[in-house]
């Protein structure tokens, strides 16, 4: 397949986007670059001690090691300031997506559900994964088919998803879970989880539905330089959210 060699930009509704940097957050730029540059928005970062979101239609907090993951991954970055007003930002309808350390962060910060515990292997894991769209009435996935599979990066060594099986039930029977681990014809099977997550659960929404986490890297999937860039369709869907709003 080829992959055209453009970046597709945005001419007319212009959103205004916001990334949190943490110290030891490494990820940032590349959040930036896939908003700012790749999709054509208006995109700044955000240091950990602002208490302000004024103006902007979307949040990510971006993946790396917030305050070196002490403790545990985001158990400090949840005390940051500007998690506040994330906070009372989603609340109020805001879209926030958390990747990776972001979604740790997330989680700690009771957004969303459940916890990021060691891999199952207890070590690192930096490679490519599939993933299965599960669902494509969010506004993180309109852009996708049902059942579409993407090929993202990870990176992480908290990855494993849990939450006891009540609540996993209710996660599962609410339709939370947005992206799940695959093979690349998108059968979920035990060999296609990179890191013991229950369910393959790779990426989840609130009940509101406008607080994404997961732990694949979309930012990483944006400019076709990089690759095939699947991941850009998650920013696109966003900003036809907020553009249709």
């Amino acid at each position: 397949m080829n992959w055209k060699m453009t970046v597709e930009t945005t001419t007319e509704t212009i959103s205004r986007w916001g990334v949190v940097i943490f110290p030891g957050s490494n990820c940032d730029k590349d959040a930036l670059d896939a908003v700012g540059r790749i999709c054509g928005q208006e995109a700044r970062p955000i240091w950990h001690r602002e208490c302000s979101l004024d103006g902007l239609d979307a949040v990510i907090l971006p993946g790396g090691f917030s305050y070196g993951d002490y403790l545990r991954a985001g158990a400090i970055a949840r005390f940051a300031p500007v998690m506040e007003e994330i906070v009372a930002f989603a609340g109020r309808g805001g879209l926030v997506i958390g990747i990776c350390n972001g979604f740790q962060t997330l989680t700690e910060v009771g957004l969303l559900p459940g916890a990021l515990m060691r891999n199952v292997g207890l070590r690192f894991i930096c490679s490519e994964v599939y993933i299965r769209v599960e669902r494509t009435d969010t506004p993180f996935t309109r852009r996708f088919r049902p059942g579409q599979v993407m090929k993202i990066p990870i990176a992480h060594n908290e990855g494993n998803f849990f939450l006891p099986s009540g609540p996993l039930r209710e996660l599962e029977d609410n339709g939370q879970v947005v992206f799940r681990y695959c093979d690349q014809n998108g059968e979920v099977t035990p060999e296609s989880n990179p890191n013991g997550s229950l369910n393959n659960i790779a990426g989840i929404v609130n009940r509101g539905g406008n607080v994404l986490g997961m732990m694949p890297h979309p930012e990483r999937r944006c400019d076709p330089l990089l690759g095939r860039p699947d991941g850009v369709d998650l920013f696109r869907s966003m900003i036809d959210h907020l553009a249709g709003r």
